[in-house]
């Protein structure tokens, strides 16, 4: 036995492992195809033996479809585009799975699942491309949820606090304002480090360019990327979109940023999806959806995350957008969704149509993370607001059938009146934290119980007002780590109480013998 077999075998291993390094495969397509027949949507092909699941196979006019099926004889494929296929026309395989460009060269852009640029500004200069579909973060890179991810809705915020990293569904039927909130979500990410990507799936053409204005004219688009299909794209597009816009997300993430994503909505994903397998006789199942559309939604959603600091710290926040029929939050998608999500926000046709507005329904919505990473201060201004309110939704119910109430049941009637009318907001102005704080204490420290209900509206603006006047010392212990100090509160409490009183309800004097 030689003397220096430790450095024989170093030797031959380096010069295995330079052998390998020297072999870089490279592919060549040599294997085409032809086409058996096209249906609207999908393409069944024949002849590519060694295409690979979810390839992307190219076809005659620029035209890419996605292997979906592998069956023996022949692949069912998804078409990405509009083009004229024809029995017999030919088919060949790329080599590579579905990719999009990434980098900030895409922020501020509007562009479709492919990459393509639909803003008319020319070609996107990307950093690189990353595959759509990529695996979810290891549960060992991930972080807890520790930083709040301010909506500037002030019943979120204050009830049902969402942090970064986390995934909160927002549901309810059609033309509540499910949108609104998402939006409202990302303009108040202005100024505050936080890439915001919005993906319109299956949208029309009028909602989306309306989605765009409204982000253009408030400045939002700086930070905004939009990821976008309408309703009459192919439902092969519609499919990969929240993927690709999860790629851009991921990007970003990755490099230590925090971001946020909308899906808006993933009902029409899942339709879509159901769609394709319909086309492709994959069994149907409940509601006619295929057994594994539960895989498809948790798959994207678990990209969703926040690392560890020593992968850099991002974080990725998505709120998926689903819809409901009838206000059935138990049907086939929404339970999916409700199960994959960290809580919902589930918004009430009946409070829309009160003029309740955002017309979220503080009883269904919860929030499982958010808690843990709201701010310490909100923890001191809300205290058992939620149960405040939903007594009151209660008692109010019972006192319409005219029963007559002691003075403690209409003191919480009358209390709960004032929350409602708080938690009013008009669409596309979402709060500061400082005006938030202020307002919630003036609430929950009865200041606003003598101010009358048809004032409160005046009185929540004045105190806006003040709230935007704090001194920069009393404006930055709201965000501190630690809980309101006492006398930081009595600065507030003082400070609400002074612009209250031009407001407060005057008693009648009671009539003497005196001044009769």
């Amino acid at each position: 036995m030689p003397d220096n077999l430790d450095k024989v075998v170093e030797d031959a291993f380096t010069e295995l492992h330079r052998g390998r390094e020297q072999f870089i495969p490279s592919f060549t397509p040599s294997e085409t195809g032809a086409v058996i027949s096209v249906s609207p949507g999908i393409a069944t092909v024949s002849g590519l033996p060694e295409v690979g699941y979810s390839e992307l196979l190219k076809f005659p006019g620029d035209l890419y479809g996605i292997a979906f099926n592998l069956d023996e004889t022949e692949i069912g494929v998804v078409l990405l585009g509009d083009g004229k296929l024809g029995a017999g026309d030919e088919v060949q395989r790329t080599g590579r799975v579905v990719d999009i460009p990434v980098g900030n060269a895409v922020i501020g852009r509007v562009i479709s699942p492919l990459g393509e640029p639909l803003d008319g500004r020319g070609a996107i200069a990307f950093a690189k491309r990353l595959p759509i579909e990529r695996p979810a973060q290891p549960i060992m890179n991930r972080a807890p949820v520790i930083a709040p991810l301010q909506t500037g809705t002030k019943v979120i915020d204050a009830l049902i606090p969402i942090g970064r990293g986390q995934r909160e569904l927002i549901l309810g039927d059609r033309q509540t304002g499910k949108t609104a909130i998402a939006l409202d979500t990302i303009l108040n990410q202005k100024d505050k480090n936080v890439i915001c990507i919005y993906c319109a799936i299956g949208q029309r053409a009028s909602s989306v360019a309306k989605v765009i204005d409204r982000l253009t004219t408030s400045g939002a688009m700086s930070y905004t990327c939009v990821v976008v299909t309408e309703g009459n794209n192919p439902p092969g597009l519609q499919y990969i979109a929240p993927y690709a816009a999860t790629s851009i997300a991921e990007y970003f993430m990755e490099e230590g940023r925090d971001v946020l994503i909308v899906y808006d909505d993933l009902s029409n994903h899942a339709e879509a999806y159901r769609e394709l397998s319909l086309l492709l006789r994959r069994p149907p199942g409940r509601e006619a959806f295929p057994g594994d559309i539960f895989y498809i939604h948790s798959r994207l959603l678990e990209r969703s995350t926040h690392l560890k600091s020593d992968l850099g710290g991002g974080s990725l926040t998505a709120l998926p957008v689903i819809q409901t029929e009838a206000q059935n939050i138990s049907a086939y998608i929404s339970t999916n969704l409700i199960s994959i999500t960290d809580g919902q926000i589930y918004l009430s046709p009946k409070l829309f149509e009160l003029g309740v507005l955002p017309a979220i329904d503080v009883e269904k919505s919860v929030s499982r993370v958010g808690g843990k990473a709201q701010l310490p201060v909100f923890s001191a201004a809300t205290g058992d607001l939620k149960l405040a309110y939903a007594q009151f939704e209660e008692l109010e119910t019972f006192a319409r059938f005219g029963a007559s109430l002691d003075k403690n049941t209409r003191k919480m009637i009358e209390h709960g009146k004032r929350i409602r009318e708080i938690f009013k907001q008009p669409e596309l102005q979402p709060l500061s934290v400082a005006r938030q704080i202020l307002l919630l204490l003036a609430l929950q420290n009865g200041l606003l119980e003598s101010v009358p209900v048809n004032k409160i509206q005046a009185a929540e603006a004045a105190l806006y007002q003040a709230a935007d006047q704090l001194p920069a010392e009393l404006a930055a212990a709201l965000f501190s780590e630690s809980r309101l100090s006492q006398e930081d509160k009595d600065k507030l409490l003082g400070r609400a109480s002074a612009v209250l009183a031009a407001f407060l309800e005057i008693p009648d004097t009671p009539k003497t013998a005196g001044n009769e």
